[in-house]
């Protein structure tokens, strides 16, 4: 089995590239996903959640108001630290249970947006890193999630830097070009990993 840790800023198109590497034959571990199951109703996830930050973040049918914990969080690293430490500890384990349900000569990619900022790059085998430029990457935010720029350039800030996501990066793909170009580029890398893979 070989770990893949896929990571890169809000943005630069990582969820685009998971997509495209499960086409290629990759077995995908999502932390966002993962993230929102372990918070779902009736979950002790949230239950801890609305322990720490009220019941003000709950949305009328009892889910997770995400933007509004959204809101409080990305603006206050205290806050930010203590949602994490409620979440990252339950997205870990489930996270384990799928990988370890996977098959033995599996490339198994785990889409992580914050591995960078939580330090988890010795945890993967390989670590590919999807990067964009900054005006492209805003663009997509307030075009196509439909965040206005104050709230994109907050999010993006929140997270680790450019420089700091390619230093732990063994693959960049850069992916200011369009899709079929990006579809190119991560059959590129994938053929690579599948060989990593035969030789590990």
């Amino acid at each position: 089995m070989l770990k893949v840790g896929l990571t890169g800023g809000i943005g630069a198109g990582k969820s685009e590239v998971s997509r495209l590497l499960v086409e290629c034959g990759a077995v995908l571990i999502d932390a966002d996903r993962i993230a929102r199951e372990v918070v779902a109703p009736g979950t002790p996830g949230l239950a801890a959640i609305v322990e720490t930050f009220g019941e003000g973040v709950l949305a009328a049918d009892g889910s997770l108001d995400r933007p509004r914990l959204g809101s409080l969080v990305f603006a206050d690293p205290d806050k930010l630290a203590a949602l994490n430490a409620v979440v990252h500890p339950l997205v870990g384990a489930r996270s384990a249970e799928l990988e370890a349900a996977a098959p033995e000569d599996a490339v198994v990619v785990h889409d992580v947006p914050l591995l960078t900022e939580n330090g988890l790059a010795p945890f993967y085998d390989v670590v590919v890193v999807v990067d964009a430029a900054l005006e492209t990457r805003l663009d997509r935010l307030v075009r196509l999630r439909g965040m206005t720029e104050d709230d994109a350039r907050a999010r993006m800030a929140a997270q680790a830097t450019r420089e700091q996501r390619r230093e732990i990066a063994d693959v960049v793909i850069d992916n200011d070009v369009p899709l079929a170009e990006l579809r190119a580029r991560v059959k590129d890398v994938w053929a690579d990993l599948e060989r990593r893979a035969r030789a590990a």
